[in-house]
């Protein structure tokens, strides 16, 4: 982990996930019970920050456009104001150019 930490450039946001929680205690493949884990780092992020309980997955996605300037998805509210320092946007390169 030091090796990807030190790696990141001064506005690097760097996201690790799953792709869904699991509840160990049914006999079904049904991600229906336990929550998503996201950890957010990176120079611009504040730390130690409580996202809360998302209403959705998604607003990983909406969080992620926001920061990259691009397009939102449908679905998802962005929690970027909660998680980056400063309030300007980073000058990352919109993938729509």
């Amino acid at each position: 982990m030091p090796e990807i930490m030190d790696a990141l450039a001064e506005d690097d946001v760097l996201v690790i996930t799953a792709d869904h929680g699991n509840d160990p205690t049914t006999p079904s493949t049904d991600h229906s019970r336990e929550y998503v884990p996201i950890l957010i780092t990176g120079k611009p992020v504040r730390h130690q920050v409580h996202i809360g309980v998302r209403e959705t997955f998604a607003d990983l996605a909406a969080t992620i456009a926001d920061i990259l300037g691009v397009k939102p998805p449908a679905e998802g509210t962005s929690f970027k104001s909660q998680i980056l320092v400063l309030q300007r946007d980073f000058e990352h390169k919109s993938l729509n150019q």
